[in-house]
């Protein structure tokens, strides 16, 4: 079995064209497996069996195409006929281009384009450092699209509604448009084979059969990405595109190759896990693709035996190398992974979720889900790999984060439908501090007494800024032992605890602290009396110091297409963002990286502009950089 992924934006037809290519041999089963991201086709093809994981569009999905694609042979990136689809492309584009996974192009919807599809790939090339070759060019009556001519063959096709193209007459209105776009075509394969670079120096008419065993070549070895027209919809143009893959597409030994670098047992890579959700009443559910022979229940995976597995196609209860199954009780398995024998291996870097940088407080709504709440997220993260579990240290509630508005709307009714646990959100709250404005001078006498032993500690201290971001330093300078070194300690520690709060509530930082001098008394002073004292002194110093509040500075980067970068400025600017530059992306053709400081209570609207200013194709990620005064 082969597999491919079908990766592109919302609208541009991807679950049309999964379902076309699936049906062209008559199979009108649903798909094998659904999650609320992926859905599993698996079909025959002229006797081949093919696997097709279809992602949901939307930049926040993105996250579970991670894993299909490393488990794939092959991608197919869904555009519809739009020269605006260049931007919109752009993630897929640079997710494949790093994985490093041979690819075409399908642009999708050409009974409703209206521009040249020179234009469209022009547009898309911008966003591709590979190089695009057109491999078909539309025929078109009356304005409309009506066929496609094949660039290798040099056959025309005529598009029938539901059905596979008819082969008719080549147009003479295409004739020159086909010489101009074949030779293109034929220039940049010449690139990477010298028998065709010399047939056309020699103006020799190089035979289809070389031509496609040179572009099978250049595939397999991802040197370039083919595009190919129709509509998914109208099944126009599908059997083409099933036929390049059936030809073209590497098998499972190519996949095989890309994991096992990181493999640690003997025998490699057994398996790797393209698809998971978690059903009621079933449990935690792992779709995997075999790498190996014999992969079925019982099999030794990561440590421990799988569980039921059960193939998506084929009979029986063990996988061929490259087939698809279903695996239930093997709770010790997480999405985002291959695994050998022996353990785990995580997928290489491109694989990885994008930073979860839009964070929600989750809290249930009635206390006795508190525990469930806990080991429904925990089995959510084991299926998720873009959902990350933390603690809050304000309120000690679960803090999620998760790639979007979107995917934390899927979480929340994953919680009520698969756990039963119904749950609020709520901002997380801002970690506040404080710190000072000029120094104060305070001395204070901490006195007891109530029979027996009494209390007794003296302390005068001064308490000034210090550096941002430096912290506290605490230093004493008595002097003639007027409190005894034993004592010392026992102030600083009450310093400390006062600092926990100050005037407005919030933690203080970057002050200093220094004990100037006080007074002791041979039996009624203790460490708890200087502690006491060293407390507060310090709480009543920093009512005269200025006390004033900060909040957290993030130094945000922003991966964003070159075209909306200009855009980004009056955005950052009017959430108080502190532009630091920007400039391209070394790897990603057509992208900048933006970089602002940017106060962390801006982050949620930051998600929101993005998505909007950028046509949701923007991400970012945030590291805190420091604490600045906050300003009405």
């Amino acid at each position: 079995m082969r597999v491919i992924t079908i990766l592109g934006p919302s609208h541009s037809g991807k679950s049309e064209l999964a379902t076309a290519l699936a049906t062209l041999e008559g199979n009108n089963q649903p798909p094998g497996k659904t999650t609320d991201v992926a859905q599993i086709h698996t079909f025959a093809f002229k006797g081949e069996e093919w696997g097709v994981i279809d992602i949901a569009g939307g930049v926040e999905n993105l996250a579970s195409a991670g894993p299909a694609l490393a488990a794939s042979d092959a991608a197919v990136v869904c555009v519809p006929a739009d020269d605006a689809s260049g931007v919109l492309a752009a993630p897929y584009l640079r997710m494949v281009e790093e994985a490093g996974i041979p690819a075409f192009l399908f642009i999708n919807k050409m009974d409703q384009a209206d521009g040249r599809v020179a234009d469209i790939v022009a547009a898309l090339q911008t966003y591709c450092r590979h190089n695009i070759i057109l491999r078909q060019i539309p025929i078109r009556e009356g304005g409309r699209v009506v066929g496609a001519v094949d660039l290798i063959s040099e056959r025309a096709w005529q598009y029938r509604e539901g059905q596979p193209s008819a082969l008719v007459a080549f147009p003479d209105s295409a004739h020159v448009r086909e010489r101009q776009a074949r030779g293109e075509m034929l220039e940049a394969l010449a690139d990477y084979d010298d028998d065709l670079l010399e047939q056309l120096i020699e103006d020799r008419k190089p035979i289809a059969e070389d031509v496609y065993e040179v572009a099978t070549r250049v595939l397999r070895h991802n040197d370039m990405i083919p595009a190919l027209l129709g509509s998914a919809l109208h099944r126009n143009g599908i059997l083409r595109l099933m036929k390049s893959l059936r030809h073209e597409a590497p098998t499972v030994d190519a996949a095989v190759r890309r994991l096992d670098d990181g493999a640690t047992a003997e025998n490699g890579v057994i398996a790797v896990g393209c698809a998971a959700d978690v059903v009621k009443h079933l449990g935690k559910t792992i779709v995997l693709r075999a790498m190996t022979d014999d992969v079925g229940t019982g099999t030794q995976v990561c440590g421990t035996t799988l569980g039921t597995l059960t193939p998506l196609r084929a009979d029986g209860r063990s996988l061929a190398a490259g087939q698809i199954g279903a695996v239930v009780k093997s709770d010790h398995l997480d999405l985002g992974f291959a695994y050998d024998s022996t353990g785990q291996i995580g997928l290489p870097d491109w694989a990885q979720p994008r930073p979860s940088t839009f964070q929600r407080i989750i809290t249930p709504m009635h206390e006795r889900d508190d525990a469930r709440l806990s080991t429904a997220l925990e089995r959510l993260a084991e299926v998720d790999p873009g959902l990350s579990l933390a603690q809050d240290d304000v309120t000690g509630h679960a803090l999620v984060g998760v790639q979007g508005p979107l995917h934390l709307r899927r979480i929340l009714a994953q919680l009520a439908t698969s756990f039963g646990v119904d749950v609020s959100d709520a901002p997380v709250p801002l970690a506040l501090r404080e710190t000072i404005t000029r120094p104060a001078t305070i001395h204070h006498r901490h006195r007891k007494q109530s029979g027996g032993a009494g209390q007794f500690a003296d302390v005068v201290l001064s308490i000034s800024p210090s550096l941002r971001g430096s912290g506290f330093s605490f230093r004493e300078e008595i002097k003639g032992g007027a409190i005894p070194k034993g004592y010392i300690p026992a102030v600083e520690a009450g310093v400390r605890e006062a600092l926990q709060a100050g005037v407005n509530g919030h933690p203080v930082v970057d002050v200093q602290v220094v004990l100037q001098d006080g007074k002791h008394h041979s039996v009624d002073s203790s460490d708890h009396a200087f502690r006491t004292a060293g407390k507060a002194a310090v709480k009543t110093a920093l009512e005269d110091a200025g006390a004033v509040v900060l909040h957290p500075i993030m130094k945000v980067a922003i991966h964003v297409p070159a075209v909306f970068t200009g855009g980004l400025v009056p955005v950052v600017s009017g959430m108080k963002g502190q532009i630091l530059g920007f400039m391209s992306h070394p790897e990603a053709a057509g992208w900048d990286v933006f970089e602002t400081l940017l106060p962390v209570a801006a982050q949620d609207q930051l998600s929101a502009s993005l998505a909007s200013a950028t046509r949701g194709t923007a991400w970012f990620s945030s590291d805190f950089d420091h604490y600045e005064e906050m300003r009405a």
